[in-house]
């Protein structure tokens, strides 16, 4: 059953792992790869990540990227979002912060940011708007 525009907003808030899709080099396929994001319900959905990544200038060629969340139990969920890049800006260890408070307790939030800040280099805030929406709940009867 296709999710409500409420559910899927409060669903993509949740702090799962995203699948990140965006188009590379031609003859390839696109890059996709597991990552954390952040979504505020109904607004913006971004990523952080290192400013000299194969993402960052993949995502800066393309112009847009696609989003992908899922969850096994207790049904099978997902949505996947697509749209175009609104915002580029420098990562600062606030972003670390939030984004490391999102997923991890907090003492392993406070060793997560110590290592990114020390290992990861400058890192970028990218938004996306989302466009297309997909999403489903296979457990649930239509």
């Amino acid at each position: 059953m296709v999710l409500s525009r409420d559910e899927r907003a409060a669903f993509l808030a949740e702090p799962h792992i995203a699948a990140l899709s965006v188009v590379a080099e031609a003859g390839r396929g696109p890059l996709t790869v597991p990552l954390w994001y952040g979504y505020r319900p109904h607004g913006q959905a971004w990523i952080l990540t290192p400013a000299a990544s194969r993402k960052a200038a993949l995502i800066a060629a393309a112009g847009r990227f696609t989003l992908m969340v899922q969850r096994l139990e207790p049904s099978v969920r997902y949505v996947s979002v697509e749209g175009p890049v609104v915002n580029t800006t420098t990562g600062t260890e606030a972003n670390v912060r939030e984004m490391a408070e999102r997923y991890l307790p907090p003492d392993a939030a406070a060793a997560y940011v110590a290592m990114s800040l020390a290992q990861h280099g400058p890192q970028v805030i990218i938004e996306i708007r989302p466009e297309h929406w997909l999403s489903a709940d296979l457990g649930r009867a239509s």
